[in-house]
């Protein structure tokens, strides 16, 4: 059976089947909007992702995309500091796609929201010459004021939580036709959000935040351009992964540190403290200073590849 052939309606009662409203969702699911009562002002980021770009069925299940659509939305709610509460999501697909592979990709969007801490509240369904994605996430402030972009001060320092590079190595895995090592391609296919850090980082003083989502000198050179400071990273306190020093050995003995520096879909968090307020589960990787708005690597400008993740390139 397609999605075609059963119908919009129908599809969208298979897909939201079981779903209930709890906690701070009022009304979910069922009516024309989703209600949520919240204690601050409220956060929203969308997401957009779109199949031979961000994702190739060939190389993830349905429940992998439905995964990676929650995460990478709400990330973004992380990285203000915001607490998730609600996810919507719309499908556009081929009326010849199987409802199966609807029906998984459901499943993978309930179970990231369940990880998230959010629950699934609404979306739309529609056809498309190809499957596309877009993820809204509805965060919960909570009396905080958003962490941005633009609150780095000079004697600052840079600290992350979560992984980096892994995807990246995961995504070189794959576009060369392999399969190995497994938990860089898993990588790829599913990323792992520090879930809670934001808000960790948020209550610790974060001054500027971000989430690593197109590569860490991309990103944290949108940290520096807005808050007008140099940005320095010290590179031996970057966790180089085993298989990330193994993807790097077999695709011609290429720096590992590339992934880290460069790789995107990881969606880890990167964040600006006072030296002592760093939480656990943060590392240091680096500090603030006066200076132009840049990042450097190791007192100097990044002499490798800098192309991060690119949303107007398709994948290999």
């Amino acid at each position: 059976m397609t999605i075609g052939g059963l119908g919009e309606f129908a599809l969208i009662e298979q897909l939201t089947s079981g779903l209930t409203a709890s906690g701070a969702v009022r009304l979910g699911v069922g009516d024309d909007c989703a209600v949520l009562r919240l204690a601050g002002d409220l956060a929203v980021s969308t997401d957009t992702m779109v199949e031979h770009v961000h994702f190739r069925r060939d190389w993830s299940s349905a429940h992998d995309v439905g995964r990676k659509a929650v995460a990478a939305c709400v990330a973004d709610a992380e990285a203000m500091g915001a607490v998730p509460l609600g996810v919507v999501i719309s499908l556009a697909a081929p009326a010849e796609l199987p409802v199966e592979w609807a029906a998984e990709f459901s499943a993978g969007v309930q179970a990231e929201c369940a990880n998230a801490g959010a629950q699934l509240v609404g979306g739309d369904t529609t056809s498309a010459p190809l499957i596309v994605i877009t993820a809204t996430v509805l965060a919960d402030l909570g009396g905080l004021p958003p962490v941005t972009r633009a609150g780095a001060r000079p004697g600052q320092v840079v600290a992350v939580a979560g992984r980096m590079g892994w995807a990246a190595a995961g995504l070189a895995v794959l576009a060369r036709g392999f399969r190995s090592p497994r938990a860089v391609v898993v990588a790829h296919r599913v990323p792992e959000p520090p879930y809670g850090q934001g808000r960790v980082a948020a209550e610790a003083g974060a001054s500027a935040m971000i989430d690593v989502s197109d590569g860490l000198l991309a990103d944290l050179g949108h940290v520096a351009r807005a808050s007008g400071v140099t940005i320095e990273l010290d590179t031996s306190t970057l966790e180089i992964s085993e298989p990330q020093q193994a993807v790097a050995a077999a695709i011609g003995g290429g720096d590992p540190l590339v992934f880290q520096l460069t790789g995107g879909d990881d969606h880890a968090l990167a964040a600006i403290f006072e030296a002592g307020s760093v939480p656990t589960d943060w590392r240091v990787i680096g500090r603030v200073r006066e200076g132009d708005p840049q990042v450097l690597v190791d007192g100097r400008t990044w002499a490798g590849p800098t192309r991060g993740w690119q949303h107007f390139a398709p994948l290999p």
